[in-house]
């Protein structure tokens, strides 16, 4: 039985796109499914659908597959992308399911037909389905091979008037260099989407970037696996990186 999220006039963020890489759903095995760290993201998403917050989510498929390193197998390259669009799929079922066990009502829609475990995508539908309370996981990429989950998400953010995207990651933000490797490395509160391009700062790739700043879409980088991090986030708190 679906329940009502509550209406929360205060947030900052009322309609969010989260963006997961699918090795963060491995956890420290770094492939497959790790149950421990899928319930705590899970947990996270559902205070923020208890917020009140519309969200939806794209997670990658690297836990699973990747198509780059199909190539390396001698897996054509276009074949290779498939294969790593299905294991988006397998990803947001995962999700869905343990979302819908804590009784938060979830959607899986995928870019591929597939109508014997998901709807497919149809942007009218998503958006209906925010309307009516649901969270919504777009998986299968953008349908097409050569395209990145993560430009996957700035489409479908654009596409749902999502009014942010948030990158989930294992860091706390952007910063000037590789924290794990330098102990110097020195946090980013705020930076435009310019300065990331010609930085080449690694925070998603660039056709998502540019998508997000020709749309004027903020995207915020921050560490999923703070708690609570996600909900201050969407409650004006300044966590993370501000991209814009």
């Amino acid at each position: 039985m679906e329940s009502d999220p509550v209406n929360n006039t205060q947030l900052h963020y009322r309609r969010a796109l989260v963006k997961l890489s699918g090795e963060a759903l491995a956890g420290v095995n770094k492939i497959g499914i790790d149950p421990v760290v899928v319930n705590h993201i899970a947990g996270e998403v559902k205070e923020a659908y208890q917020l009140g917050a519309q969200i939806t989510l794209v997670i990658g498929g690297g836990n699973i597959f990747r198509g780059v390193t199909g190539t390396e197998l001698g897996i054509e390259r276009s074949t290779g992308d498939y294969m790593g669009m299905l294991g988006t799929v397998i990803n947001a079922l995962a999700v869905q399911s343990v979302l819908e066990n804590m009784s938060v009502p979830t959607r899986v829609m995928t870019a591929i037909e597939m109508r014997s475990v998901a709807e497919p995508y149809i942007r009218r539908r998503a958006l209906r389905h925010l309307e009516k309370g649901r969270v919504v996981i777009f998986s299968a990429g953008t349908g097409n091979p050569f395209f990145t989950t993560d430009t996957a998400a700035s489409l479908r953010a654009i596409e749902t008037e999502a009014e942010v995207v948030l990158k989930a990651t294992k860091v706390s933000g952007v910063y000037n260099s590789d924290p794990e490797k330098f102990a110097d490395a020195k946090k980013i509160d705020s930076i435009s989407y310019i300065d990331v391009i010609k930085r080449q700062l690694a925070i998603m790739d660039y056709a998502a970037i540019s998508l997000c700043m020709e749309n004027n879409l903020p995207l915020v980088v921050f560490n999923l696996f703070d708690s609570g991090s996600l909900k201050k986030i969407l409650m004006g708190e300044r966590v993370g990186t501000l991209i814009s």
